[in-house]
């Protein structure tokens, strides 16, 4: 009996040994995976109500401007014409202009994409700002940069090429229009209507509410996707074909698309809220074409000054108001500038033949 207790003792020391033998043998089970912090989300895309309220402004006064007929019945018609025209503060109106070009680059979701993939990363991303606003050029290396560049030009081109083209209708008709006695009678309160043209060329323009919603909606319309139609229509045009995709415009560019497509770039990293307006501000700044603005505006002061007969002021309104300012957009942007046939040659004046005197004539004087 002993020795069968000794022997289920001994059979149960071996099968613990034995499982535990079998148990070393086992894989142990892997260790739970690491927990991984989530990459930081990019900042969204931002775009200070400052910059897209110039962006409307300027929107908004190329659209007015660019409606003014050429058909006048009254000099009353002619000083509401005016007052349209005048009606822009040169500096704010280029920021307008360069705003506006934000907004359309921030359309381009190639453009947008390219730039947001280094928004993720904190240092990456400050390191492109900083870039950035030590060369504005450096948005031109982002890829997308050269569809986003074509949809700048051709907008901004397209908006002064119909202020020039409706100019040039309005200066023709400063001829036309002399047929009509009244036209050639003097206008009335000269020196009002000139105080009034500076007044409002030092008064920045109010931008529309409805139209600053619309540009701010478009100016996130880079997230989609690139079949998206873009938010604001690029051209009054007969639209491409889908499969054409957007328009290349190749380097390089004029100052304005250039600052343009930098203050895009800067949106969507994040870097140009409202709190970034000063910044953002000394990026837009463009000297060259300010000056053709100044220089528009100089002319007309000039122009109104000397102008006396209603028809001398539909001359001023075509030549320096409409035809002036729609050649400075159309040169900022670097689109081509419309086709102007040389002036015919000046006919050279007649030469009077000498006709020899007659032999004897003198002698039959002094006789």
């Amino acid at each position: 009996m002993l020795s069968t207790t000794r022997t289920r003792a001994a059979l149960t020391a071996i099968a613990v040994v034995a499982a535990t033998l079998l148990a070393s043998c086992e894989t142990p089970p892997p260790p739970p995976p690491p927990v991984v912090a989530a990459p930081p989300a990019p900042p969204p895309i931002t775009l200070s109500s400052s910059i897209v309220e110039k962006a409307s402004a300027f929107r908004g006064y190329m659209q007015r401007a660019g409606a003014i007929g050429a058909h006048f019945d009254n000099g009353d018609q002619i000083q509401a014409s005016l007052k349209v025209g005048v009606a822009y503060e040169p500096k704010q109106f280029l920021s307008g202009a360069t705003a506006y070009a934000a907004v359309l680059a921030l359309q381009d979701p190639t453009f947008v994409a390219s730039v947001r993939s280094f928004a993720a990363d904190p240092t990456q991303r400050q390191q492109v700002i900083n870039q950035i606003i030590a060369d504005p050029a450096y948005a031109v290396g982002f890829k997308g940069s050269d569809t986003a560049a074509g949809r700048i030009i051709d907008t901004l081109g397209g908006d002064g090429l119909r202020l020039y083209a409706a100019g040039k209708a309005v200066k023709q008709a400063a001829y036309d229009v002399q047929r009509s006695k009244w036209s050639t009678l003097p206008v009335l309160d000269r020196d009002g209507r000139l105080a009034y043209a500076k007044t409002m060329s030092a008064t920045p323009a109010l931008a529309d509410s409805a139209d600053v919603a619309a540009l701010r909606e478009a100016s996130l319309s880079g997230l989609s996707s690139a079949s998206a139609p873009p938010a604001i229509p690029v051209v009054d045009a007969p639209a491409a074909p889908a499969a054409a995709g957007p328009r290349s415009a190749p380097p390089p560019y004029k100052p304005l698309v250039i600052r343009g497509l930098a203050v895009a770039a800067l949106a969507a990293l994040g870097a140009a809220g409202d709190d970034k307006l000063a910044l953002i501000d000394a990026v837009m700044a463009e000297p060259a074409s300010a000056m053709c603005l100044n220089m528009g505006k100089l002319n007309l002061y000039q122009c109104l000054a000397v102008a006396k007969p209603h028809y001398e002021d539909v001359f001023c309104l075509g030549q320096h108001v409409m035809i002036d300012t729609g050649a400075c957009v159309i040169k900022a942007s670097g689109a081509e500038m419309p086709y102007e046939p040389p002036p015919p040659p000046k006919p050279e004046p007649a030469v009077k033949k000498k006709v020899p005197a007659k032999k004897g004539a003198a002698t039959k004087k002094k006789s």
